[in-house]
């Protein structure tokens, strides 16, 4: 190696030495100037509560947020966002929003046009919840709205409300919001709504007495066959506790009536909503057969034609093959998962 190679690397490096410690000077200048205009102190609410989780981390002390100590015991919680069935906007704030002032920003907030919206946030500190508690701050919201159900796919205008409220949320707290193409959305939307028609079946059989008949004595009936009450409705009920099928009365549930008589009658299997069985249809036929026995009527399918005792069996198979159809898509029925979609 030449002397002028040696001497252009020995330059370099000086050169070198000598950015690092200009640019160790200037820097401790500019902190002697921030230090004489923002002076340290303890109980400053943001330099102070730095200052602690530097030197203790895991534990946070910040004004106002007296019961966080407590919310660091709590596990998070267990139920979350649905990707398969519900769009999602993600919201992130720029400070942690306590949970009194954001339950007041999103109080109502249940639905957008009939889609069941659900609401997740991530703890200040850290922790999932599916529900807001007193006490904590949040630093993340998640708005998860339903694609479909039976009133239909999530529509552009649906999608758009909820957009709304982001909005709204990000600028009275500050923040930004992400969420996929509105586009995407809808044709999610739309292809659920599209696989969900081809499962959602609902067998019905109807009883017309001759003449309107008492609602007090349609009632004393249904109770002595063996209805029970379930919701607004009167219902078959499985050994689980949930419904089998269901008695209408004049097309409505029980609670809806506005008569003192009932003219008709009508079971209603809905195989989403209903447990699985391996005689669906037969156990409503039977069912509806006894009760047209003790109203001296006949037992009619959805057609207004007489049920056949011979066709049971046939139908329990054709039904057999939706459960497992809906089991197989992932739709269990009788679930609460099942219900958010079928409802």
């Amino acid at each position: 190696m030449s002397d002028l190679q040696i001497g252009l690397i020995a330059l370099g490096v000086l050169l070198i030495l000598v950015v690092v410690v200009f640019n160790w000077w200037q820097d401790r200048r500019i902190r002697a100037r921030m230090r004489e205009h923002f002076p340290e102190d303890e109980n400053d609410a943001l330099l102070g509560a730095a200052k602690t989780s530097s030197s203790m981390p895991g534990e946070r002390r910040e004004p106002g947020f007296a019961s966080m100590a407590q919310g660091e015991l709590l596990p998070d919680d267990e139920e979350e966002v649905d990707h398969p069935l519900e769009a999602v906007l993600d919201i992130s704030f720029a400070h942690p929003v306590p949970a009194d002032a954001l339950q007041k920003a999103v109080h109502g907030l249940s639905d957008v046009g009939g889609k069941p919206v659900r609401i997740f946030a991530e703890r200040d500190g850290g922790g999932h919840r599916s529900r807001l508690r007193a006490g904590e701050s949040y630093v993340s919201l998640q708005l998860a709205v339903l694609l479909a159900n039976r009133g239909g796919p999530l529509t552009a205008i649906e999608w758009s409300q909820l957009w709304t409220v982001a909005q709204e949320l990000i600028a009275k707290f500050e923040g930004s919001v992400e969420a996929p193409e509105q586009d995407e959305v809808i044709q999610r939307a739309a292809r659920l709504d599209a696989a969900c028609a081809e499962l959602d079946v609902q067998v019905g059989l109807a009883l017309r007495p001759e003449e309107p008949l008492p609602l007090s004595q349609i009632q004393q009936i249904t109770r002595d066959v063996g209805f029970m009450p379930y919701g607004r409705h009167l219902a078959w009920m499985a050994e689980s506790g949930q419904p089998r099928f269901l008695l209408l009365m004049d097309g409505a549930a029980v609670a809806d009536l506005q008569s003192d008589s009932v003219s008709r009658l009508d079971l209603l299997l809905d195989l989403p909503n209903s447990p699985v069985d391996t005689q669906p249809f037969s156990r409503m036929a039977g069912v509806g057969r006894d009760l047209a026995r003790r109203l001296g009527t006949v037992l009619l399918d959805d057609q207004g034609r007489p049920v056949v005792a011979e066709a049971d069996g046939k139908i329990d198979e054709q039904l057999a093959e939706i459960y497992a159809r809906l089991e197989s898509t992932g739709f269990v029925p009788g679930q609460p998962r099942t219900a958010l979609v079928f409802s």
